[in-house]
């Protein structure tokens, strides 16, 4: 395993992390859980990511009492903020209130003194940037985060929180949580590149695998047990069109060239940014965590020649859509 500097952080992740998103709580059971955690732990994984919101509350749960036996010092533990977790007009958002709160109730739920990574899922129009930025600064002097950031934030409104830092001498976001993949990349490449460039920010990237549809387990159909095969999960099932199908097609075919599977293949292309601090993975399988773990691997076969395969076959550079 390989670790990166979390932005310009001190803060070393593992390349490759393990998120309980989807999966703990809801496809996976407690003692699946546990053993996923474990096995990554063992395997050199040191970032795994959660919210409030996941399974309302019972994945920082089943995370909580996975780590128990664990150094907590050796463990980057992450949750999050902004969902509606709480009754009345206060129980969601961005406001001091909530997420002095929120807080309070992940770390009960997780079974730990304080959290390594906290995230405001979203951005709040609701809260001042201001008193956002302030009360991420009171839990970080009072020893219940140590670094603080966003997730899914435009890049116009991260740079908002970064002034308000400067303004006030407070501490500003050091990480981002953007979805990005073979499929969804603008946004990271134009957007966000220059953020991480100009203020050290540091990406951990969620849905590495467009939730599932570049491992390529749906090229020939959608195989009973899969998540898209779900009756919940309707909303992966309309992501999986004939269009997305040929491309991760033809991307497994490179990746059979490759002897690495499609799934490491889309990992490894991710790798390749060094704007990339971790790669948020999920697995519901033994045989999904040590596929993902073997694009750590594979990120050595992302030649000048492959990546320019890669965009012929995606079709869908940011650079020349511009």
């Amino acid at each position: 395993m390989h670790y990166r500097r979390l932005g310009r952080s001190g803060l070393k992740v593992s390349e490759i992390s393990l998120g309980a998103w989807i999966t703990f709580g809801s496809q996976v059971d407690e003692q699946k859980a546990s053993n996923l955690i474990l096995t990554a732990y063992d395997q050199g994984i040191n970032f795994f990511d959660n919210a409030d919101i996941y399974a309302n509350g019972l994945a920082e749960t089943i995370m909580g009492k996975a780590i128990r036996g664990l150094p907590r010092e050796a463990l980057v533990l992450s949750s999050k903020v902004f969902w509606p977790t709480m009754p009345g007009p206060n129980g969601r958002g961005l406001s001091r209130k909530h997420i002095m709160e929120s807080v309070h109730a992940s770390l009960r739920r997780l079974g730990v003194d304080y959290i390594d990574l906290y995230y405001c899922h979203r951005f709040d129009p609701d809260a001042p940037v201001e008193e956002v930025v302030q009360t991420m600064n009171i839990l970080i002097q009072q020893g219940k985060i140590l670094y603080w950031g966003t997730s899914e934030w435009q890049a116009s409104q991260v740079m908002q929180a970064f002034a308000v830092a400067a303004q006030y001498g407070l501490i500003p976001p050091t990480m981002e949580q953007p979805q990005y993949n073979m499929f969804h990349r603008k946004r990271v490449e134009l957007e966000l590149s220059p953020l991480c460039k100009e203020y050290g920010l540091g990406l951990t990237t969620w849905s590495p695998l467009y939730f599932g549809i570049l491992s390529g387990k749906y090229n020939d159909g959608i195989p009973e047990g899969s998540r898209a095969s779900l009756a919940d999960m309707a909303w992966i099932r309309d992501r999986i069109t004939p269009e997305r199908l040929t491309i991760v097609r033809q991307l497994t075919a490179l990746a059979q060239e490759l002897d690495i599977t499609t799934a490491q293949l889309a990992i490894a292309w991710l790798l390749r940014r060094k704007e990339v601090s971790s790669v948020i993975t999920g697995a519901s399988r033994m045989e999904q965590l040590d596929e993902n773990l073997g694009a750590a691997e594979a990120e050595e076969r992302m030649t000048e020649d492959v990546l320019e395969q890669i965009e012929q076959i995606l079709g869908n550079s940011p650079e020349q859509e511009d």
